[in-house]
């Protein structure tokens, strides 16, 4: 009778140890949100990674000045090209519905000036911009730049980005 009683507190104690691995513990952790009010610079960064990965017109466009430009070298014919936000738009979402998946990697700041309503930053990147499983494009390079403050909501936003990438 003893022997039955202990091997029953045995299972009472093993059984009431176990956790039910269909019924987990809520996660109770805080984590940072994935996108940022963009107040300060890094935030900036940040949504432009989301805006990529989810490809997200909404968040990039809203990275953006009214008076954006941007701004690339066109190696073949020997110049550089620029256009406007709208231009800037269309041609980010091409690439948005053209694109299986899109990682960009933001690396070190090679250089940042500036006071406290404009900052010019230059910082290198990585974009994989896959296609499909046999055509996938790495760029790799710089961006250079210039945000400016905007004081009636505190959010920084690209108004020129001259692209250096290889």
């Amino acid at each position: 009778m003893k022997k039955n009683i202990l091997i029953y507190f045995l299972f009472l104690i093993i059984f009431s140890s176990c956790e039910n691995i269909f019924a987990p513990k809520i996660d109770n952790t805080t984590s940072s949100p994935i996108i940022t009010d963009q107040t300060t610079i890094e935030g900036v960064y940040q949504n432009f990674k989301y805006a990529y990965t989810f490809k997200d017109t909404s968040v990039y466009s809203n990275l953006l000045t009214d008076d954006f430009v941007f701004t690339y070298r066109d190696y073949a014919l020997g110049y550089d090209v620029s256009w406007d936000k709208p231009t800037e738009l269309r041609t980010t979402n091409g690439l948005f519905q053209n694109s299986q998946k899109l990682e960009i990697i933001w690396n070190n700041v090679v250089l940042q000036v500036g006071d406290s309503l404009h900052q010019n930053v230059k910082r290198s990147f990585n974009l994989t911009i896959t296609f499909n499983p046999s055509n996938i494009i790495r760029l790799n390079g710089f961006a250079d730049m210039s945000l400016i403050k905007n004081t009636s909501d505190s959010k920084w936003r690209i108004y020129k980005w001259v692209d250096e990438s290889f």
